[in-house]
C-alpha cells in the first residue's frame, strides 16, 4: 500500500530535451566528418584523435536521445515500471565510453609525444575553432537539464570534454604554427583525458549505484526507522528496503508491526502520516508498507534480502 506523490514532469520539457539532443547529434556528425577529412588532408593525428572523440559523442548522444524517448513510453503488464530506468542505463553506458575514449586518447598522446610530426597547422586551427563553436553551442543547450538529470549530464560531459579537447587542439595548432612546438598537443590531450576519466568515473559510480538498487547516500535508514518507530501505534519497523528507481523516484518498502489489531481506515491514516514524513524530510515519494499484527517473523532484522 502506498501513495504516489506528484512528479513535476511535462511532455513539453521532455520534447525540449529531445530536440536539444537531436540538434547536438547533428552538429557533432558535421564536426566529426569535417575533422576526419581535415585530419587526413593535414596529416594531423590531433584532429583525427579529436574526431574519434567526437564520434564517441555522437554515439553517446544517440543513446541519450533513445533513452529520453523510451522514458515517455507507458508501463504495461510486461513492463510494470515502463522504461523509467532507460536514462540511468544510458548514463552508465556513456560514462563507460567516456573512460574508454580517455584511455585511447592517453595512448595516442603518448605515441604522439614520442613521435611528433610537422603538420598543416592552419587547417587544424580553423577546424578546431569550428569544433569549439559547435560543441560550445551544444553544451549550452544541455547545461540546464544536466544539473538535474543523470542521462543529460552524461551527454553534457561528453560534449564539454570534447569542447575542451578541441581547445587543446587549437592551442597546439597555434603553438605549432608560430613556435614549431609540436609536443604540446600531446601534453594537453593527456591532461584532458585524465580529467575525462575523473568525471566519467564519478558518473559511472553514481549510475552503478542506482542500477544495483543501492540506498541513496542521502537516505539515513536507521534514522527513518527510529522516526517511524516513534509513532504511538507502531511496535516495530523491519525488513526495510530503500532504492532509487530513476532521477525522480525514491522508493521505500517495509514491514510494520502494530501494537493493536487496527482497522484498514486506521492504517490508512497512519500510512499517510508516514508518507508525509518521509517525503518532506527525505524526498521519498513512493511508499509501500506491509502491516502486521502478531506475525511470527524476525522483528529485529531492519534490513533483509
Amino acid at each position: 500500500m502506498g501513495h504516489n506523490h506528484s512528479h513535476n514532469h511535462t511532455h513539453n520539457h521532455n520534447d525540449l530535451k529531445g530536440r536539444n539532443l537531436l540538434i547536438s547529434i547533428l552538429l557533432n556528425i558535421g564536426i566529426t566528418v569535417a575533422q576526419v577529412i581535415g585530419g587526413i588532408l593535414s596529416g594531423s593525428l590531433a584532429l583525427l584523435s579529436d574526431a574519434l572523440h567526437n564520434f564517441s559523442d555522437v554515439l553517446s548522444l544517440v543513446v541519450s536521445y533513445v533513452a529520453n524517448k523510451l522514458t515517455k513510453k507507458k508501463a504495461s503488464f510486461h513492463k510494470t515500471f515502463g522504461y523509467k530506468r532507460a536514462e540511468i542505463l544510458a548514463a552508465f553506458i556513456n560514462a563507460s565510453t567516456l573512460i574508454i575514449v580517455a584511455v585511447l586518447l592517453i595512448i595516442e598522446a603518448i605515441n604522439r609525444f614520442k613521435n611528433p610530426q610537422e603538420i598543416e597547422s592552419n587547417l587544424v586551427i580553423w577546424l578546431s575553432v569550428i569544433a569549439i563553436l559547435g560543441n560550445g553551442f551544444s553544451v549550452l543547450l544541455l547545461k540546464k537539464d544536466a544539473e538535474a538529470n543523470m542521462n543529460m549530464k552524461s551527454a553534457y560531459l561528453h560534449l564539454f570534454t570534447d569542447m575542451m579537447a578541441s581547445v587543446a587542439v587549437l592551442i597546439g595548432g597555434l603553438l605549432m604554427k608560430y613556435y614549431q612546438v609540436f609536443w604540446v598537443d600531446s601534453v594537453l590531450t593527456f591532461i584532458i583525458a585524465l580529467y575525462l576519466i575523473w568525471m566519467g568515473y564519478d558518473l559511472l559510480k553514481t549510475s552503478t549505484k542506482v542500477l544495483m538498487l543501492f540506498t541513496p547516500d542521502s537516505i539515513p535508514i536507521k534514522k527513518i526507522v527510529n522516526e517511524i518507530n516513534a509513532f504511538e501505534s507502531i511496535k516495530n519497523v523491519h525488513h526495510v528496503h530503500v532504492w532509487q528507481l530513476n532521477e525522480d523516484e525514491i522508493h521505500l518498502e517495509a514491514h510494520i508491526d502494530f501494537n493493536q489489531d487496527i482497522t484498514l481506515s486506521q492504517f490508512d491514516t497512519i500510512l499517510h502520516e508516514i508518507e508525509d514524513l518521509v517525503f518532506k524530510k527525505y524526498d521519498i515519494n513512493h511508499v509501500n508498507i506491509q502491516p502486521e499484527f502478531g506475525k511470527d517473523d524476525a522483528k529485529d532484522v531492519i534490513v533483509q534480502d
